[in-house]
């Protein structure tokens, strides 16, 4: 069973061949049934080697696949290799179960559009690179997933390149992914040099081996490349931007695929970052640093989708916290559960868009939940469960991180319970505007402010007519939308059709139930943890907590919740306090972070690089290297006269040098 493993990236590759060959052949719906039977395929098949992988004793569940060699080069030598083991095959189920139903929801979503067929294409390729990276053996192999997840998403997030603001989401993903991708190259690059492989078995072997300082270069440059992709600080400002792609694109990439990547990456080198646990104190600040910035801007959104962007930068906080401080069980504990909720989350606010005729602005909503019972639902079970609130599943893998961080640093501890009360307000703010209070959707039709878009260049507060197409490329016929679901903007809400609810109610399901994984009240509940230990091993914090202090935590942690829930209600819901006096402009535009980075490049930034580019470069480096290239072309112009082409000449020539040379030879033998 286990060699089945080269199917699993390999059938939605197939999908990925199939929709360029004959897409437009296959038209809308069956372009999205292709895609959408690849990644099913491919979780069918991960469920048989997962199968295959629990027959072997739990120490021995390791498997590599060589499929081929790749780079042979001398001594430096690179597989095609898939290595299955629990930590790869957790990510692969994950990946390709969730994003299964993001593909199903997608068939609905992505209606009328009509680059239909080129929408599941981007998505299966985005699929295949992104099992690659979790599957391959070696580190060169996981960056060419993960350069493939990085040009899928730029392809995705921009996916209505019509629109401006799309186009510039696509290009700053990009960009600020190349500076994470610098630091990943640069590691593979000392880990050679150190230890001559970049198989994963083999620099785990010879990890020990490793000084200090060059571990610490490896582990840190990794995490360069980590908070890249996962959108830590600094480099997490491609992530909100990035709402500009269709909302399946924003569930698939946010909350089951790309942005986890950063977080496998820092468990699966485990063995490394324990030679330089300094390293994982830096990673647990930048982790609760980023939970806590992240989940106060969130607290002043109006965009229901900039909400959840900004609240999945927070939870990446809380995985890397996880990392920081040796707990990789609990870190994957999150991120499945994660995945879970916040797909569950990003595709419910899809499904109000898509009942809402494309509005994005929760001010221009309320009182959905009377039209839309079976979206209202499902979206409060994912609302309870990043909350944290029990018995649903983000209370329990939450609460595993907060006991984790408490028995390492206090300071951690405290610093994350405040993100986790942030995480309750700022999700029952949103629940409270979206399905509850007064239908402001039925206001006249009116300017209305729309959210500032700082990298576009766009002004804050742009005026935009209502019923716009926020998400939507735009049509000549306001009335129309590129997804054709698009109705008169004065119609009611309307629940959405079955093929994109099946998918919210399986999540729904999952993100009550998936707290099961790993319960805490005996050993023999702890599932996950079993199966991920020998990935693990001796670099695992096991806690040491006794029962009484986890229920003490476990009952911190739900008072916290419950307070931010009050807190929530008393403003949004009984206004005992209005609004505007919690969310200031500083967190309304997400501490200016936008605006300063548009400031410094496009004026001191730009105004540098144009002295680097035309002083330094054209002046300095190029005027170097051009006037080398001058001077000996003047002495050669110099020299080129004595080539006269007279044999008299050069005897003569021939004639003065035997006698300049006789002359040194008698002076030298005077001496």
């Amino acid at each position: 069973m286990l060699e089945a493993t080269w199917l699993i990236p390999a059938l939605p590759l197939a999908g990925v061949l199939l929709l360029l060959a004959f897409g437009r052949r296959f038209g809308e719906p069956y372009a999205g049934w292709v895609a959408t039977g690849a990644m099913a395929g491919s979780f069918l098949t991960a469920l048989v080697v997962l199968l295959g992988l629990l027959e072997r004793p739990g120490d021995d569940r390791q498997f590599v696949q060589t499929l081929y060699t790749w780079v042979p080069a001398g001594g430096f030598s690179v597989d095609v290799g898939f290595l299955v083991d629990p930590l790869s095959m957790t990510m692969v189920l994950f990946i390709t179960g969730v994003g299964s139903l993001i593909h199903l929801y997608s068939i609905g979503y992505m209606h009328g559009d009509e680059r239909f067929h080129q929408f599941f294409l981007y998505l299966n390729a985005f699929a295949a690179s992104m099992l690659v990276l979790v599957l391959g053996d070696n580190l060169l192999l996981t960056f060419l997933g993960w350069e493939g997840v990085g040009a899928c998403s730029y392809l995705l997030i921009s996916f209505w390149f019509t629109r401006e603001s799309a186009a510039v989401a696509g290009k700053k993903a990009f960009v600020t992914n190349r500076i994470g991708d610098w630091g990943f190259m640069v590691a593979m690059f000392l880990a050679f040099v150190s230890l001559g492989t970049l198989t994963y078995t083999e620099i785990f072997e010879g990890a020990e081996q490793l000084a200090e300082a060059t571990a610490a270069g490896i582990a840190l440059l990794l995490f360069v490349g980590a908070a890249g992709k996962s959108a830590q600080l600094p480099l997490y400002v491609w992530l909100p931007d990035a709402m500009e792609g269709p909302t399946p694109v924003s569930a698939l990439i946010h909350a089951a695929t790309m942005v986890t990547s950063g977080v496998y990456l820092m468990a699966r080198i485990n063995p490394v970052l324990a030679q330089a646990e300094w390293v994982l104190t830096v990673i647990a600040a930048v982790g609760v640093a980023t939970a806590l910035f992240a989940a106060l801007a969130a607290v002043a959104q109006r965009d229901i989708k900039k909400v959840l962007a900004y609240s999945t930068v927070s939870q990446l906080g809380f995985m890397f916290l996880a990392v920081g401080v040796g707990a990789y069980v609990a870190a994957i504990f999150h991120m499945v559960t994660h995945a879970f909720f916040k797909a569950l989350l990003f595709l419910g606010a899809g499904s109000v868009m898509h009942g809402l005729h494309d509005e994005q602005d929760m001010a221009r909503m309320g009182g959905v939940r009377r039209y839309m019972p079976v979206t209202a639902g499902v979206f409060i079970i994912g609302w309870l469960a990043i909350a944290g609130v029990p018995p649903f599943s983000g209370f329990w893998s939450k609460d595993e991180i907060l006991i984790n961080a408490l028995e390492v640093n206090p300071v951690l501890f405290v610093l994350a319970l405040v993100a986790a009360l942030l995480t309750a307000y700022y999700m029952t703010r949103q629940v409270l505007l979206v399905f509850f209070g007064e239908e402001r959707w039925r206001e006249p039709a009116e300017l209305v402010s729309a959210q500032p878009d700082p990298a576009a260049g766009a002004q804050a507060d742009a005026e935009v007519e209502p019923g716009s197409e926020p998400e939507r490329t735009p049509a000549a016929d306001e009335l129309a939308t590129v997804g054709g679901h698009r109705a008169d903007p004065h119609d009611e809400p309307h629940e959405s059709p079955a093929i994109m609810l099946v998918p919210l109610v399986v999540l729904a399901v999952l993100a009550t139930v998936g707290g099961a994984l790993n319960l805490p009240f005996a050993k023999d509940l702890h599932f996950l943890e079993h199966f991920l230990e020998p990935v693990f091993g001796e670099n695992l914090h096991h806690l040491e907590a006794g029962g009484l202090l986890k229920l003490v935590v476990a009952g911190i942690a739900v008072a916290v919740a419950a307070a931010g829930i009050a807190a929530a209600c008393a403003v949004y819901l009984k206004e005992r306090v209005a609004p505007e006096r919690v969310e200031p402009e500083l967190l309304r535009r997400a501490w200016y972070v936008d605006e300063g980075l548009a400031a410094f490049f496009g004026g001191p930034g730009r105004a540098g690089a144009t002295v680097l580019a035309e002083r330094v470069d054209a002046q300095g480096i190029d005027g170097a290297v051009n006037g080398v290239g001058a001077l000996i072309r003047a002495g050669g112009s110099r020299l080129r006269h004595v080539q006269t082409g007279f044999v008299r000449t050069y005897a003569l020539g021939i004639a003065a040098g035997a006698v300049l040379l006789l002359g040194w030879f008698l002076l030298r033998a005077g001496l």
